[in-house]
């Protein structure tokens, strides 16, 4: 069940917040939400929930063996390793083990052996999510920075909570578990809740959709019938595509969360005005980065080591940042890549870019941004490279019959300023009260001013949730990029 469904826009959701605020206290409100969370995965994925169930069920006796054999630290240490291996080994057996079995099978093919035959293995989806918020709590636990959580509900609703369930945030457990036990719901904050969650709705259906019809035809084409407009076409659609799939999402995550009384974490901020990659991670799948932060690179050392031991160490964060992300060489490669140009960065690239006029750095930055993005949409790597090709104006003969200008309507041209301003902080100024929150009122004195306002944003988010149900009574095109995750 998707977020910008039927289903689940006019009967999941409203069942599940009536049967929330009919319930008066938390205790028995998790126990619905628990429950509605176990159903909104079963419907998608079938058997497949069992998976999830066990995984809370392991992790819950691991949390209870690190805590009470704290006094054993030997024997705690053992459950420790064994949440990890059992976590990690429940991720690479359902979303790598083909990969590695394809790319084993080419070392046996070399030796003259005969290929392992493994059938396609079934990629849950949300895995990577539901098992990196698993392993936060099994590692805080034994590092002693959050308590064991005695009641098993509790730990199945915090990996199990629909809201980010399949698509982030990484809401890690330190930061939910008081949530979990008291929290309040108020009208302003459910109100607010319901106005991310249109904003967010509004970015995936009206701007990341439309964008993706046209990249999936783009990409669709071989890159000796790409001209070099067209290909550049192609990535921009495709670079704005993905921050308002991933960050529509991302919205739609905190909005129902504080609709349920949770406040998450913000997982983007505006990524694409960074004027260096370092500062784009800063700002792109925060939660992810912080994630790999606080459990990989920080633990491997972080800047505490020798200049070599923290390049490689940032290699290796990368790679797996890569491959978190599909099981594939593209991913790698991505990973990889922007993984090489932190490290430039540090070897002084940075220091040489700070004395550069500030639109030339925000011009390198979406210049590389948007080259690893070949990269993560390529099917292989012969497409990405031809692709690059492409770019740089080395098409073939039948070029000539896909100019950029085919793909180009009043439409797209519309959405696509629509969605330049969007990526920027440019739009945040606003004629509307939900703008002005920080106290910034351009035209507090004026009455009028504040009747007008206050009438426009409930219509704009009137208007963008009914062009979105108009979209899906059309069943209009809507790809869920998270299936890989």
């Amino acid at each position: 069940m998707l977020f910008s469904s039927t289903v689940f826009l006019f009967l999941f959701l409203p069942l599940t917040l009536a049967g929330y605020y009919l319930i008066p206290v938390t205790k028995f409100r998790n126990t619905f939400l628990l429950t509605a969370s176990l159903l909104f995965y079963a419907w998608g994925e079938m058997a497949y929930v069992l998976v999830m169930a066990a995984s809370i069920v392991l992790n819950y006796i691991f949390g209870w063996g690190m805590e009470h054999l704290r006094d054993k630290k030997p024997w705690s240490k053992c459950f420790f390793i064994a949440a990890l291996a059992i976590n990690l080994g429940l991720l690479v057996t359902y979303k790598y083990a083909n990969f590695l079995v394809e790319n084993f099978n080419i070392g046996l093919q070399v030796w003259g052996l005969d290929p392992i035959d493994l059938a396609p293995v079934h990629l849950p989806l949300g895995i990577s999510f539901f098992t990196f918020k698993a392993v936060t709590y099994v590692v805080d636990v034994y590092r002693r920075k959050v308590p064991f959580q005695k009641n098993p509900q509790q730990l199945a609703l915090y990996i199990s909570l629909f809201p980010y369930q399949v698509a982030g945030p990484i809401v890690r457990y330190q930061k939910l578990n008081r949530q979990l036990d008291d929290r309040s719901c108020s009208w302003a904050d459910f109100s607010q809740g319901a106005e991310r969650f249109i904003i967010g709705l509004g970015k995936k259906m009206i701007l990341a959709d439309s964008f993706g019809k046209q990249v999936d035809l783009i990409f669709s084409l071989p890159a000796n019938q790409l001209p070099a407009d067209t290909a550049w076409l192609g990535i921009v659609l495709y670079t704005l595509q993905l921050y308002f799939d991933f960050s529509g999402y991302s919205d739609m995550a905190i909005g129902l969360g504080k609709m349920f009384g949770f406040s998450f974490p913000e997982n983007f901020n505006y990524p694409y005005v960074a004027a260096s990659i370092r500062e784009f991670w800063r700002r792109w799948h925060m939660t992810l980065s912080e994630w790999f932060r606080e459990y990989l690179y920080i633990p491997l050392g972080g800047n505490r080591t020798s200049r070599p031991r923290v390049y490689f160490n940032l290699l290796l964060v990368f790679f797996l940042c890569g491959l978190w992300h599909g099981a594939s060489w593209n991913f790698i490669i991505w990973g990889l890549f922007h993984g090489t140009f932190l490290i430039l960065e540090r070897l002084g690239l940075e220091s040489l870019l700070a004395k550069l006029f500030r639109p030339l750095r925000h011009l390198y930055a979406l210049l590389v941004i948007m080259s690893g993005w070949i990269f993560f949409r390529s099917e292989t790597l012969i497409q990405a490279l031809d692709y690059f090709r492409a770019l740089l104006g080395f098409p073939g003969p039948e070029a000539v019959r896909n100019p950029a200008a085919g793909y180009l309507n009043v439409e797209l041209i519309v959405l696509l300023v629509v969605g330049v301003a969007a990526s920027t902080p440019f739009w945040t100024w606003k004629g509307f009260p939900a703008a002005n929150r920080s106290g910034h009122r351009p035209l507090k004195n004026s009455a009028l001013y504040e009747w007008g306002s206050g009438l426009l944003y409930p219509a704009f988010l009137g208007v963008i949730l009914l062009a979105c149900a108009m979209l899906l009574a059309n069943k209009s095109y809507s790809p869920f990029i998270y299936f890989r995750f």
